[in-house]
């Protein structure tokens, strides 16, 4: 059922196909709403709605959907809240919210996803902050909170993510600083803050990431300096560092990352010499 982008309403009879697994709304450009009807698809396990740009907000009765593993709400750029009852989504795994540049918050209910592995948030233009409960979801693998422009903070209880194995936070451009509980990411292989061109400085934590295989720094312009602590990642395989115009310095600690083989320091023009444990990086 893609691209009937002139079909503006659902029939309330949707609800009676009591059977329906997958349903594909994609670049339904004039649906503003969905039926409350759709709460009664209790077999439904993919819901896609894809550039559904007029779609303003979802029903109550979405939390109904007790089998559902996959909501697409890619590119719903009116889309402003989501309801409460999300929460009550025990099933969901993947939940994509890319482009929802209307969306301003989460619903605190956003922690009761208990399933939920993907988090996808990339360009939720106006999203000013998570909240707290986000550190409830045991079961997040990955979160992209890639081009959220307007977002200053994480909140301290991100680091109960335990299983959070990827965090993209390219392009959050009025990101300050990160918290001292980002180091208990236990298993994080991936950390993505290229482009945070605010981002002061990196909490001393950091170097608790034992799992911590990437490391992407790129065009962190107000970035000073790395803490010594860094040099205790003994997992980091790749540094990217280029275009960080006020990095001054490299702590000694850098030779000890004994698997590195990846350092990109490419632009770095305030950074004057390289310590001398450098040539400890024997995989470099």
């Amino acid at each position: 059922m893609n691209y009937c982008s002139s079909l503006q309403e659902l029939p309330t009879s949707i609800g009676q196909l009591s059977a329906l697994q997958n349903l594909h709304l994609n670049h339904y450009s004039s649906l503003q709403e969905l039926p409350t009807s759709i709460g009664q698809l209790n077999a439904l396990q993919n819901l896609h709605l894809l550039k559904c740009s007029k779609l303003q907000e979802l029903p109550t009765s979405i939390g109904q959907l007790s089998t559902l593993q996959n909501l697409d709400l890619n590119d719903c750029s009116s889309l402003q809240e989501l309801p409460t009852s999300i929460g009550q989504l025990t099933a969901l795994q993947n939940l994509d919210l890319y482009n929802c540049s209307r969306l301003q918050e989460l619903p605190t209910s956003i922690g009761q996803l208990k399933a939920l592995q993907e988090l996808n948030l990339s360009e939720c233009l106006n999203l000013q902050k998570l909240p707290t409960s986000i550190g409830q979801l045991s079961a997040l693998q990955n979160l992209d909170l890639n081009d959220c422009l307007n977002l200053q903070k994480l909140p301290t209880s991100i680091g109960q993510l335990t299983a959070l194995q990827n965090l993209c936070l390219w392009g959050c451009s009025k990101l300050q600083e990160l918290p001292t509980s980002i180091g208990q990411f236990s298993a994080l292989q991936n950390l993505d803050l290229s482009y945070c061109s605010s981002l002061q400085e990196l909490p001393t934590s950091i170097g608790q990431l034992s799992a911590l295989q990437n490391l992407d720094l790129k065009h962190c312009s107000s970035l000073q300096e790395l803490p010594t602590s860094i040099g205790q990642l003994s997992a980091l395989q790749t540094l990217h560092s280029n275009n960080c115009l006020n990095l001054q310095k490299l702590p000694t600690s850098i030779g000890q990352l004994s698997a590195l083989q990846n350092l990109d320091l490419n632009n770095c023009y305030r950074l004057q010499e390289l310590p001398t444990s450098i040539g400890q990086l024997s995989a470099l």
